[in-house]
């Protein structure tokens, strides 16, 4: 049986004037999905993700929420089931951590008693009394996570969610997100860091409004094709001479260089710089996920 999309858009396309901002967009999310929008600052991607949730409306195009227009009549039934968080969370200073949450509780119709444990979820049990106004950024933005669960949301919208967060609070993130996708929900996320990219199923990549490539991460390498970075460190910079003259390589300073080499050839690569005298250190650098969408983009221009 096939699985009806919980986010659906088609031929969606938003103008101000003569200007597009998204342009003829397709997208499908279904359930227990999780989707990556990136691309450089003004792509489209924030446009795209306020249709999606109901606060713009599509110039052309169709775009359904659980198969329902998302600014339809049943407009606040659909944003009790879904969670949003922002990359500049806000809340009143004046006010604690836990009366925060119970605010917003109390807007979803959630016990207070959950609330409290979502604070405990996001580990701002401690800091509960505390005033937001003390709080860190990345208290505000795990106050945000929990603000955002509040509900048991079916489907999550999230703007470079783990701004902010220190290693330790992001693997909290990742858990929870690994979480709602077994549970079957539905996330559809903005995000500049690689690490949030690699939590995602497919990475739809965005362009002056269109979408240019879409599939998963490795397929989004194979596509690119973009060679390796290889740097080496050697104890004595003279013993690499010879290999560097073989290659193009760029010398970071007296002991370190770098080449590139096709992913195919990584292996040969690795293997006969190893049999230099000295080697210290070998370390394989793939494409940068601005490299990808850089290459992307402009192979979609031409």
């Amino acid at each position: 049986m096939t699985t009806s999309p919980t986010i659906f858009m088609e031929g969606v396309s938003k103008r101000y004037g003569d200007t597009y901002v998204v342009r003829d967009v397709d997208l499908s999310v279904a359930p227990g999905e999780c989707v990556a929008i990136v691309g450089h600052n003004g792509a489209g991607k924030s446009t795209l993700v306020k249709m999606a949730l109901g606060l713009l409306t599509p110039t052309t195009g169709r775009v359904t929420l659980f198969g329902e227009n998302p600014a339809g009549r049943q407009v606040m039934a659909f944003r009790r089931r879904i969670g949003f968080l922002p990359e500049n969370v806000a809340f009143s200073p004046a006010m604690t951590g836990r009366e925060v949450l119970r605010f917003y509780a109390r807007l979803k119709q959630v016990p207070f008693a959950v609330a409290d444990q979502l604070l405990e979820r996001v580990g701002l049990a401690a800091a509960a009394l505390r005033r937001v106004g003390t709080y860190s950024k990345g208290m505000r933005q795990r106050l945000g996570l929990a603000q955002m669960l509040l509900g048991a949301p079916r489907v999550l919208f999230l703007d470079e969610p783990t701004t902010g967060l220190d290693i330790e609070s992001r693997q909290m993130f990742y858990d929870v997100m690994a979480e709602l996708r077994d549970a079957g929900a539905t996330l559809l996320l903005s995000s500049h860091a690689l690490s949030d990219i690699e939590q995602a199923d497919r990475i739809a990549v965005m362009k002056s409004g269109r979408m240019v490539a879409a599939g998963a991460l490795p397929e989004l390498r194979r596509l690119a094709d973009l060679p390796l970075r290889i740097r080496v460190h050697v104890a004595d910079g003279n013993v690499a001479r010879e290999f560097a003259a073989r290659r193009t390589v760029q010398w970071l300073d007296d002991v370190r260089f770098e080449f590139t080499c096709a992913d195919d050839g990584k292996i040969e690569a690795i293997r006969s710089v190893s049999l230099l005298e000295g080697v210290c250190d070998i370390e394989v650098m793939p494409p940068t996920l601005v490299d990808l969408c850089d290459e992307l983009t402009r192979e979609a221009a031409e």
